[in-house]
């Protein structure tokens, strides 16, 4: 109880309406700038621009302003009885291309060309990057280094599940196509729910929600690869859990390769993160509605052969399968004992060049 004649201290003055908009204002912007900063990436570290990294490739300037940077090995162009292009996969560069033998080389007379694709080492980003966008590349990259109107095409991994986007798009560019160990899409047309599921299910849990964000939520793929808070894609960390018993014979050759911090170098979202955004987004067609493309050549030869271990613990093989059962035009090759990292196992990249160049005609598994 107050005593008579004592003074109370003032008590503070009612915040008006308007001070505390401006609180609430200055709270929302804040959390806005908080969360923009969590969901989008950092602008990537274009090579050659200031504050990116030097340019020691070469290079071509493609017709939109964009470069790629590009390796050539094998004999000389000019002197080639064949010349493929490849495609690296996820996670990779030019310097991962199909190892072939320098005797082979010389002896069907091959030219071999791989490059980074966009956003990659010293590849210049391409954040409209679609399915068809990199055919169209590939294609532009074979007029400006004057390979002719048709070459060999061969990829891995999600270079591989890129073949099928150019024999969508670039039909008439190709004289034949290797597809190696390709990433499918589990939502694309033509695949009966129970294969989708069964593919689906073979993969890490963490890997199940990697995939789904990039097909459903595509602008939450940095944030969801780059949080702390849940596990994000296996892949990209390296999991040794996705190997299989000769994957872990040969990951040596792949896992300590001295040009590895090139490969990520302008920052992952625009060459890791946009793969899965592409690999894995929403197609308007599917491969199991492609025709072949050759049927008409008068040849009469089967040329795209699809490879894919049986073991492979990144890439189910059950897409593939189901793919070559419906396309009989593509020759399936299964290698019982294989996993993901086949194409660069010993003496496996000259089987597969000789099968795509010289011919072979009949399904089969492949020891």
């Amino acid at each position: 109880m107050a005593v008579s004649g004592e003074k109370r201290p003032p008590s503070p003055p009612p915040a008006s309406g308007g001070t505390s908009r401006k609180l609430m204002l200055a709270l929302f912007v804040s959390l806005s700038a908080l969360l923009y900063k969590q969901l989008h990436p950092p602008p990537p570290k274009i090579p050659g621009s200031p504050g990116g990294p030097p340019v020691t490739a070469n290079r071509t300037r493609l017709s939109d302003g964009r470069y790629l940077a590009y390796l050539e090995s094998g004999v000389p162009k000019e002197e080639a009885k064949y010349k493929i292009i490849f495609v690296h996969g996820f996670d990779s560069c030019r310097y991962d291309a199909l190892p072939i033998s320098t005797e082979l080389a010389r002896e069907l007379g091959i030219y071999l060309l791989s490059f980074d694709r966009p956003g990659y080492a010293e590849s210049d980003p391409h954040p409209g990057r679609t399915e068809k966008s990199i055919a169209l590349d590939i294609a532009e990259l074979a007029d400006n280094l004057q390979l002719g109107p048709k070459f060999y095409l061969a990829g891995f991994s999600m270079g591989g599940e890129i073949m099928w986007s150019c024999l969508k798009h670039i039909p008439h560019r190709l004289s034949g196509v290797a597809v190696l160990g390709p990433v499918g899409n589990y939502w694309w047309a033509g695949l009966p729910s129970n294969v989708s599921w069964d593919a689906w299910y073979q993969q890490l849990p963490q890997d199940q929600w990697a995939v789904w964000v990039a097909h459903h939520l595509p602008w939450l793929t940095y944030w969801w690869n780059s949080q702390k808070l849940f596990p994000a894609s296996s892949v990209i960390a390296y999991n040794p859990a996705l190997l299989s018993e000769e994957d872990k014979l040969i990951i040596p050759k792949f896992a300590h390769r001295t040009y590895m911090p090139q490969i990520r170098q302008q920052g992952e979202h625009e060459c890791l993160h946009r793969d899965m955004m592409v690999g894995f987004g929403k197609w308007s067609w599917s491969p199991l509605q492609l025709e072949d493309p050759f049927a008409g050549d008068g040849k009469g030869k089967k040329k795209v052969h699809l490879w894919h271990g049986a073991e492979d613990l990144i890439v189910p093989v059950s897409l593939s399968r189901y793919i070559s059962e419906k396309l009989p035009w593509v020759v399936y090759h299964e290698l019982p004992t294989s996993g993901h990292l086949f194409p660069i196992a010993d003496g496996m990249a000259d089987a597969i060049v000789r099968s795509l160049l010289l011919g072979d005609d009949d399904n089969t598994q492949s020891a």
